[in-house]
């Protein structure tokens, strides 16, 4: 392929955050993109690119592809259901029923095909996805985001404790099924991988739990689950596990916790050591605002996690969370930030609207490799708005990125871009 045939310019509003302090604007400039990565932005295009054809958008708002760490495929069916319920109660009584259906694959394929649909048109082009336990509907929706064009990070579900009889596994056939979609998925796509998924130590025995380590370290598999979400939860690992001295340490004695890429969600009461472990490993914790309002779970000090280098990033989890919009997502994120705020005094600062945006592009991408901004080097995932019927006054590029989180939505989402690929809406992408 010749430098012409592999490089595309785009012009528009470019707006993205090198850092977390400040957005970076260029006002009708353009984004040179080789090869899928970000080549370099200009505010003037450079008399080299004269002869290449540029993409228009010219007054359109282009910013990075929106990354979502944390969400439950399975439950896309009653999202926005049972909100009325703690969040064990809500497993027990609604999401384990839910996820048991996973076993018919034409009601798994029905499911996760609406789920893709909906993350693309929200604006999420990467993600990190937990399935259920069983092998096939995992494998299959594995398949649907290899066809979508998305990115994705897709997790058989452990489970073999606790546990209802008709979502259990044996540890053996847990591990052998994990191992089995490793194997055949590891290398197949550039930007879907599979993920080890132990659902939460209480659903996890330690043989799997050391089984699912040894995994991840074989394989250079990366790892998700939950972590201190809820403080009942928090005392029945403590039951389960009585020598160790935190939640977080009982993962990191399994080699689940840092020893390869890993994301923890919520971290709504994670002790100061266990924040220290969660640094010194570099593990993303993953905040889920919406969620953790609904089920009733408590919320992550966000600011006490950034204070201490902690990496962030946001989940929507899905259906604990009532959207799969990140987005929204940013909003919530936000104003729970500003409760912990007026709560203390005013004396622990609330997010910024360029931090918000930081970690729900660059830290959130960060997970995927290069990803989240629009520096030399970066996969170009982006997301072409047109705001113009919401920018009704001469507002400023800022202003108008604000104003499309807080009152826009999915209808002034012009197009998504993945690795430089314009992303259509997917449609029927298995044949049943």
């Amino acid at each position: 392929m010749s430098i012409i045939d592999s490089t595309k310019i785009f012009k528009g509003n470019i707006i993205f955050t090198p850092t977390p302090n400040e957005f970076f604007t260029i006002e009708n400039g353009y984004i040179v993109i080789v090869n899928g990565k970000v080549k370099n932005v200009y505010k003037i295009l450079p008399e080299e690119y004269n002869d290449f054809k540029i993409i228009d958008y010219s007054n359109k708002l282009i910013i990075p592809g929106m990354n979502d760490l944390h969400a439950h495929a399975p439950q896309f069916r009653h999202l926005g259901m049972a909100m009325d319920k703690e969040l064990l109660p809500w497993l027990n009584d609604y999401t384990f029923p839910e996820e048991s259906k996973f076993k018919d694959l034409d009601y798994s394929r029905n499911v996760y095909e609406r789920f893709i649909k909906e993350v693309w048109k929200q604006g999420t082009t990467r993600i990190a996805v937990f399935a259920t336990i069983h092998k096939n509907a995992s494998m299959d929706l594995m398949e649907l985001f290899i066809k979508s064009g998305l990115g994705a990070y897709v997790g058989k579900v452990n489970m073999d404790l606790n546990s209802p009889p008709y979502l259990c596994e044996t540890s053996e056939d847990s591990l052998m099924d994990t191992e089995e979609i490793i194997v055949k998925y590891k290398d197949k796509s550039p930007i879907v991988k599979p993920i080890i998924t132990p659902r939460f130590v209480p659903t996890c025995s330690s043989e799997l739990l050391k089984g699912l380590g040894e995994l991840s370290i074989k394989y250079k598999v990366s790892v998700q689950s939950h972590l201190s979400e809820n403080k009942n939860e928090i005392a029945w690992v403590k039951e389960l596990h009585p020598t160790s001295n935190f939640y977080g340490e009982v993962y990191n004695k399994y080699n689940l916790l840092g020893q390869s890429p890993t994301l923890m969600a919520h971290c709504s009461f994670s002790s100061r050591e266990e924040m220290a472990l969660m640094k010194e490993n570099n593990v993303i914790a993953v905040h889920c605002p919406s969620s953790n309002l609904n089920v009733g779970s408590g919320m992550m000090p966000i600011r006490k996690f950034l204070d201490n280098d902690i990496r962030v990033a946001f989940g929507s989890d899905i259906s604990g969370g009532h959207t799969c919009s990140i987005f929204k997502t940013m909003i919530y994120a936000i104003q729970v930030s500003k409760l912990f705020w007026a709560n203390s005094n005013k004396e622990i600062p609330f997010l910024s609207n360029s931090e918000a945006f930081y970690i729900a592009t660059k830290t959130g991408g960060s997970f995927f490799g290069k990803v989240g901004s629009f520096e030399e080097g970066y996969d170009f995932d982006a997301l072409v708005i047109d705001d113009s019927e919401l920018n009704y006054f001469n507002y400023s590029l800022e202003e108008r990125l604000e104003r499309f989180i807080y009152v826009g939505d999915d209808r002034h989402i012009l197009h998504r871009y993945v690795c430089g690929n314009l992303i259509e809406e997917p449609r029927s992408l298995i044949q049943l």
